[in-house]
């Protein structure tokens, strides 16, 4: 599954199963950018799945960004996307914590300065 995007990814599932899902609805209507110079990385530790390199870049970035699942583990669309976007939420961080974080990734001039 490495030539697909997470923009690819996002329209391969059914998305009426993430109506509500706020985070899904943002990164549908991000405009894709310049991301393909990394790589979301999901790999196997411990039993758990891991994902990196999804706060790295504006959200345009990330969206544009290939998938790459480590050999040997099979996951569907729909459980690969679920974990692609409990890391992106940063699980336990308050509403305001939150907003303040996704103010910063969808602010350009401080993702550049990220780079």
């Amino acid at each position: 599954m490495s030539d697909m995007t997470l923009r690819q990814l996002l329209a391969s599932v059914d998305a009426e199963k993430y109506k509500n899902h706020p985070l899904f609805q943002q990164l549908l209507s991000v405009r894709p950018e310049f991301g393909e110079a990394r790589r979301i990385a999901v790999r196997q530790q411990d039993g758990f799945l891991s994902v990196t390199n999804v706060h790295l870049g504006s959200l345009g970035d990330i969206v544009s960004y290939p998938i790459d699942v480590e050999d040997g583990i099979c996951i569907s669309n729909d459980d690969l996307l679920c974990a692609i976007l409990h890391e992106l939420s940063r699980n336990g961080f308050s509403d305001g914590d939150n907003a303040d974080f996704w103010n910063g990734m969808t602010d350009l001039q401080k993702a550049k300065l990220l780079r």
